[in-house]
């Protein structure tokens, strides 16, 4: 700022209001009177001093109430609530000035002189102070300082940070100095709005900061917050939410403690209080205000709570009444640096009561009596009447010292209250702080050397016997010293300090008494680590606890979980949803589940990935053991079967059932049987070819073997219905022609013509499909299938996989069957096969002869079709091993059934009853019993035979 433009201004502008004063005197004299007489208490000593330092304290909580009719003359209005700690800090600025007096090496040459006012912690007392104090007399003069008296050096004060803010805007109008003690607000560091406004308290953005650290150090997330209704408990709570909001802490809810007396908004937040889950609540406010709060919580017995107090009450005796150990035990609050004053506690006790009306106040509040000895007497008389039902006569002993009065020879060493408590020097210190400041300033304005002064006019130095408010401004910056008795360093960064607080604990004593422990410090010039350090050990939470008290609208969500937000309510109110499968969250409070990756899976309690299970048809388990035992067995059985056939070959039942097809068959059947082992075990590229091809294979072989049988069969039974149609035709022409010839050496009969069915078997000519057909047929229709499953293992050959789709937990390895339309086309063309076979077998199905092979083989393969119909809604309501399993089971259950159903007959007539196994039985056939038949296949053969002989007996 330009000093220089300021003071020619600021001379300019004094010099047009006397001008415009003295005009208004001359001109309308009668028009010009004092509008406000105020009504100040306080100190004042500026006889024969030098420099006159400012001092306002709030020594009164209120102003007094009075009537507001305004048909009467309005006067100042008084102050009532006596408040001792207040006073003990004004008595700290005369201590203060009296030492500096004192001392040789501060202002030697110059003695201070002081003027000290009640501010009543209020607004408009403290305006009236700095007025009159700028005035320099009680009638207040804006723009003017009357009288020839010491220069203004500062104002320390004035208490609370409402009223700097208001006394600093006046001040900062004149660029006057004000050096504050306990305003903390961080609104107050603006330049722009309070250009000489310095405190030698923290700036509340450091409590506030470090009000945020605590309740993150543990942990806590559901806070209620209560504020004074002032700018030092707005500021202060919105810095502290900004910053707890920030790290995802919620405010429960968020009071404002009246300031004006209001018994339905304390009760108000007495409610909101109790009904709050909350249990951590931070108060921002002075005493004062927070006391009426504080007396309705212990009418209420709302214990269980946990408060964290500002340095305005956190050692307020005005707080610590007896009787809120029960709500306040456990509290935890910052505090300004605590410091010893040597000699302070004995100014504090060898006050004179008679020395000042302030003085007067304070001794009869504190001992409860009346210095002033006719108040002390009319109380004495009105006692006495109240007693003595109205006779107001005092005796003359009375008359001499009434009851009431005072002596003057009290003991303030025995007065136990806070005024005489210098255990807990902290805001007495910030204003002991606060007068040397002053000192120190003018101290170096008053050694300044001329030519080597601080200013532009030629390198001058300022008069401190007549010098400006703006050149004080300019030592108080740039002030740098050690406190006396703690050697603490003082100077100001943009007239802040630093922020250095002791954390304090409220501690219930056995006696029920409170006393402050220190369990910490916050210091804002260490690293970021390391601010704040407490020991929670040393910690005493509300009723006596020694654990952490826990303040959470929901309990965190364990690992495993995830954050579900309540709808309409704060992010730290939120339900724990378990995370869905596949994935986990393996920290507390996730807010979102991780997906596992593809082969792996989360746990069963959600927090960690672990590998899928892999799952495959092993041939170590039982199962699998199962399986591949019946697979042998079905193959030895099967090769069993075909030794039979090989020791038999050449009996009539084996020749009779074209051997080759038949062990073609049987080979077909063992290779089914085999190939289902290879189902087993973890697939590999080999085994997922061998086991579809050979698969696929095996049946076409085995169902083109059935079909090259039953075709003969069918062709068979076709040719023998064509010649029996053709034998009825004949008999029944002779019979006809033997009627009409009576010769009597022709006899027919039907008898006749139907005991000539029995033929034999050894003439084949009446079969279309020779033995070497069947075989190329059969050939033939394997070929077409070994082809295709050739070009499908070309072109896209089946290889193993690994299915994560069909089961989340598992991984399926498995085979990928390559191609669908060419396994759509490999096994349809055997379901084709199989349709054939069995058409073949069912047409032939009624030709009659000792061992029925049509039958067998449709029963065959009506157990083939039953098995595999069965198996498609099996295998697709499987997953995993067990498919594999069904497959399986469908492959050895179709394969038993066609073992079975064709070739166990045979072998029981081959092991069991060899007698059948002859010619002559082969032939037979049993006589139906409408007395036709439909022939054998053995006989089929002699059907021609039998219908020449008939005809040529006829003609005979």
């Amino acid at each position: 700022m330009d000093i220089t433009g300021f003071n020619w201004k600021y001379r300019l502008l004094c010099g047009l209001c006397a001008f415009l004063n003295f005009y208004a005197s001359v001109s309308a004299e009668s028009s010009c009177k004092l509008k406000a007489k105020f009504n100040l208490s306080g100190y004042r000593n500026v006889e024969k001093k030098k420099v006159v330092v400012g001092g306002m304290f709030p020594v009164h909580h209120r102003v007094a109430s009075v009537n507001t009719n305004s048909s009467s003359v309005p006067v100042s209005q008084g102050c009532e609530g006596f408040n001792f700690r207040t006073f003990r800090w004004t008595q700290t600025m005369l201590f203060a000035i009296d030492e500096i007096n004192k001392r040789r090496d501060l202002l030697p040459d110059t003695d201070l002189g002081y003027v000290i006012y009640d501010s009543c912690f209020t607004i408009s007392k403290a305006v009236e102070g700095t007025l009159t104090y700028l005035t320099g007399q009680e009638e207040a003069v804006p723009n003017y300082r009357c009288g020839t008296g010491a220069p203004l050096a500062a104002l320390v004060g004035a208490g609370g940070s409402d009223l700097s803010i208001a006394t600093a805007r006046i001040l900062g109008l004149y660029y006057f100095p004000q050096v504050s003690y306990s305003s903390s607000c961080s609104v107050l560091d603006s330049k722009f709005q309070f250009p000489t406004f310095l405190r030698t308290i923290p700036n509340d953005v450091y409590q506030s900061e470090a009000m945020a650290r605590l309740v993150l150090h543990f942990g806590w997330t559901w806070v209620g917050t209560i504020a004074a209704d002032d700018d030092y408990g707005k500021y202060g709570i919105k810095a502290f939410k900004e910053q707890v909001e920030e790290a995802g802490v919620c405010i429960s809810f968020s009071e404002t403690l009246p300031k004006v007396s209001a018994p339905e908004d304390i009760r108000r937040i007495v409610k909101t209080v109790v009904e709050s889950t909350a249990k951590i609540i931070v108060v921002f406010s002075s005493d004062v205000d927070l006391s009426p709060l504080i007396q309705e919580l212990v009418q209420h017995n709302v214990t269980n709570r946990t408060w964290i107090a500002s340095e305005a009450w956190v050692t307020s005796a005005l707080i610590n009444q007896p009787g809120v150990s029960s709500v306040l035990g456990g509290t935890l609050g910052f505090g300004l640096k605590r410091a010893e004053i040597p000699g302070l506690q004995s100014h504090l006790l060898n006050i004179d009561p008679y020395a000042n009306p302030l003085t007067e106040e304070f001794w009869e509040t504190a001992f409860n009596c009346t210095l002033d000895y006719g108040r002390a007497l009319r109380l004495a008389e009105e006692t006495s009447a109240a007693e003595h039902g109205g006779n107001t006569t005092l005796s003359r002993a009375v008359r001499g010292v009434p009851e009431g009065l005072c002596s003057g020879q009290e003991s303030l060493e025995k007065l136990n209250n806070t005024y005489s408590d210098v255990t807990q020097l902290r805001l007495t210190y910030s204003v002991y702080k606060a007068v040397y400041t002053v000192a120190h300033a003018l101290h170096n304005m008053e050694i300044c050397e001329p030519g080597h002064g601080p200013f532009n006019n030629n390198n001058s130095c300022a008069d401190i016997t007549n010098f400006e408010p703006w050149q004080l401004m300019y030592y108080l910056k740039n002030v740098w010293f050690d406190v006396p008795h703690t050697k603490e360093p003082l100077f100001f960064k943009d007239g802040d300090v630093d922020g250095y607080y002791d954390i304090i604990n409220w501690q219930v004593k056995g006696d029920g008494e409170v006393s402050y422990v220190t369990i910490g410090q916050f210091n804002s010039t260490a690293a970021p680590e390391a601010m704040m350090t407490i020991n929670n050990a040393s910690i005493v939470w509300n009723n006596d606890e020694l654990e952490t008290p826990r303040s959470v609208c929901s309990e965190s969500c364990q690992p495993g979980t995830r954050k579900g937000i309540r709808q309409g309510e704060p992010v730290c109110c939120f339900d724990c949803i378990p995370c869905a499968d596949g994935e986990i969250s393996n920290v507390t409070d996730a807010r979102e589940c991780i997906q596992c990756t593809e082969d792996y899976w989360s746990n069963a309690a959600r927090d960690t990935c672990v590998p899928k299970t892999i799952e495959f048809l092993d041939f170590s388990e039982p199962l699998g053991i199962t399986l591949m035992m019946i697979s042998a067995f079905g193959a030895l059985i099967t090769l069993a079967v075909g030794m039979v056939f090989l020791v038999n070959l050449g009996t009539p039942l084996v020749k009779a059932n074209d051997p080759v097809l038949s062990f073609s068959l049987l080979f077909s059947l063992v290779v089914t049987f085999l190939s289902s082992i290879v189902f087993l075990g973890e697939p590999q590229a080999w085994s997922c070819m061998t086991s579809q091809v050979g698969l696929a294979l095996g049946f076409a072989l085995c169902l083109s073997s059935i079909m090259g049988k039953a075709a003969v069969l069918m062709l068979r039974a076709r040719v023998l219905k064509a010649a029996r149609s053709k034998a009825k035709a004949t008999a029944k022409a002779a019979a006809q022609a033997a009627a009409a010839d009576t010769s009597p050496d022709v006899i027919v009969t039907k008898g006749n013509i139907n005991n000539n069915d029995a033929v034999t078997t050894g003439n084949g000519d009446v079969d279309s499909l020779r033995p070497a057909h069947q075989r190329v047929l059969a050939a033939i229709a394997t070929l077409i299938q070994a082809v295709a499953c050739t070009v499908w293992l070309i072109i896209i050959p089946p290889h193993p996989v690994k299915n994560r789709a069909a089961q989340n937990i598992k991984i399926i390895l498995e085979c990928d069957q390559g191609s669908v339309v060419f396994i759509c086309c490999v096994f349809g063309y055997d379901i084709l096969l199989a349709l054939l076979a069995f058409i073949f077998s069912f047409m032939a199905r009624k030709l009659e002869d000792h061992f029925s092979e049509a039958k067998c083989l449709t029963f065959g393969m009506l157990v083939f079709f039953i098995v595999w119909s069965s198996f498609v809604p099996a295998y697709l309501s499987t997953r995993g091993k067990f498919m594999v399993a069904v497959q399986i089971f469908a492959i050895l259950a179709s394969s038993f059934g066609l073992l079975a159903c064709i070739f166990l007959p045979k072998c029981y007539v081959l092991l069991v009853k060899p007698e059948y196994n002859t010619e002559e039985i082969m032939q037979t056939r049993s006589k139906p019993r409408d007395g036709t038949g439909t022939g054998t296949s053995a006989s089929l053969a002699t059907a021609a035979t039998e219908v020449e002989a008939t005809t040529g007996t006829v003609d005979n």
